[in-house]
């Protein structure tokens, strides 16, 4: 009988006790990166509010003094359809014919902008303009982060010519996220989201210090001047029960599966207005559309959604369970236009009109779902179906609702919506077409 094998001492280096860590950034380092950053943080935020209140004056102008002079009612079926076709038109022509076509096809980017030419960006920004005014189901997001990202890149490079390249759309993109949700905290979850997929140096906190002082000095201009308010002062939210986290659970999950609806029918829409082959066709068509679906819905499926959340939050028992869910699917299937025929503008804030809407689709229905929470919890699933982000989905529909006792609900019914959406198509395509994952 042989001897059993004699045990042998594990030796250190055979597992180590902690893993390799990468040395930090010295001070040094981080301290000449503060000043740029809060440069291109205030002028990301003044460039969005420039941008948003010339479009609110258009569109007043568009949907109140114009057809008041004509003697024609302000949302008729009519003048939807006319301004939303008009609207097609002139983006169209910016499209074809102003230089650098207005960047490219807005349903191949997202938040993570390219760095465009400084001669795109007039273009760029003259077509969100024209698409916030004349009432296409898209926000102002996507245009206004590359707009920022490129002028930061092609001022920083010309003026601090010794400053990586890499920092400037960092930065730009920081600062614009702070501004547009008035918080640096929705940029530091989309850059630590961003980070943890891809191999940084030093430590995470040295990786989001330049972008976090931005991101703070374009929330911190955004809410001296324009003083946004995102609570949309919902019924509060007590001391939660099972019958909340059953609600949250299931309405997440109907989200998500809502929203991947929208993605799975997303490149055959976009393939559907691509073989008009020409901006002139294919942004008046899908004007004309949006017309039609505004005309189904009512004029609060128009526009970037977030006023209109607003108004729907104000009243929540003021609508049926039939005209909350018309407005919900209605809604959904003009953000599928509208990001499909090439109207320049982002996913994100016409999506919380979706997720808000089937929310208060659910409370109308089953008068025992909380509206907070179902407001909370059909954005979340919404939104975590169209970006594939989850902080800032989770960020998004908490901020919604003024309770501490939301997030906890929230972290819960993130998991199956997840479940339901990882490892699927998002709502962006690649340049041939196919969706991202």
């Amino acid at each position: 009988m042989s001897a059993l094998p004699a045990y042998r001492e594990p030796v250190a280096q055979e597992i180590p006790r902690h893993a390799p860590t990468a040395p930090a950034t010295p001070a040094r380092a981080l301290l000449p990166l503060i000043l740029p950053a809060v440069v291109v943080g205030v002028v990301s935020s003044l460039l969005l509010l420039l941008v948003s209140g010339v479009a609110e004056q258009l569109q007043d102008v568009l949907w109140a003094d114009l057809p008041d002079a004509l003697g024609v009612g302000r949302y008729s079926v009519f003048w939807m359809l006319v301004v939303l076709t008009a609207t097609g038109v002139l983006v169209g022509l910016v499209v074809w014919k102003v230089p650098g076509h207005a960047g490219p096809d807005p349903a191949t980017t997202g938040l993570d902008a390219p760095v465009l030419p400084a001669g795109v960006l007039p273009g760029l920004v003259l077509a969100a303009v024209l698409m916030l005014a004349g009432g296409p189901s898209l926000g102002p997001e996507n245009p206004i982060i590359a707009v920022n990202v490129g002028l930061a890149f092609w001022l920083g490079h010309r003026l601090i010519p010794r400053m990586p390249g890499r920092v400037w759309p960092m930065l730009a993109e920081a600062g614009t996220i702070g501004a547009l949700f008035g918080t640096p905290v929705a940029a530091a979850l989309v850059i630590s989201e961003a980070l943890a997929g891809r191999e940084a140096k030093g430590a995470l906190w040295d990786n989001v210090f330049a972008p976090l002082v931005a991101a703070a000095a374009g929330a911190l201009t955004t809410d001296l001047v324009a003083h946004p308010a995102f609570d949309l002062d919902l019924p509060p939210l007590g001391r939660p029960g099972w019958g909340d986290l059953l609600a949250a659970l299931v309405i997440a999950s109907v989200a998500a599966l809502l929203g991947m609806c929208a993605v799975r029918v997303f490149p055959y829409v976009h393939g559907a207005f691509g073989r008009l082959r020409h901006p002139m066709l294919m942004l008046p068509a899908g004007g004309l559309v949006l017309g039609l679906l505004g005309a189904l819905g009512g004029h609060l499926t128009l526009f970037k959604g977030l006023d209109e959340v607003a108004a729907l939050a104000a009243d929540p028992d003021g609508w049926t369970a039939g005209e909350f869910a018309t407005m919900t699917v209605v809604k959904l299937a003009a953000l599928v236009v509208a990001a499909s025929c090439g109207f320049r503008g982002g996913r994100i804030f016409p999506a919380v009109f979706v997720g808000a809407a089937l929310g208060l689709t659910a409370h109308a229905l089953v008068s025992g779902v909380h509206p907070a929470v179902g407001v909370a919890a059909g954005v979340l699933g919404v939104l975590l179906a169209i970006t594939r982000q989850g902080w800032v989905s989770l960020f998004t529909a908490a901020v919604l609702v003024s309770s501490p006792t939301i997030i906890a609900l929230l972290c819960f019914a993130s998991l199956p919506a997840w479940l339901l959406v990882t490892g699927r198509p998002q709502m962006q395509l690649r340049a041939d077409g196919t969706s991202v994952r």
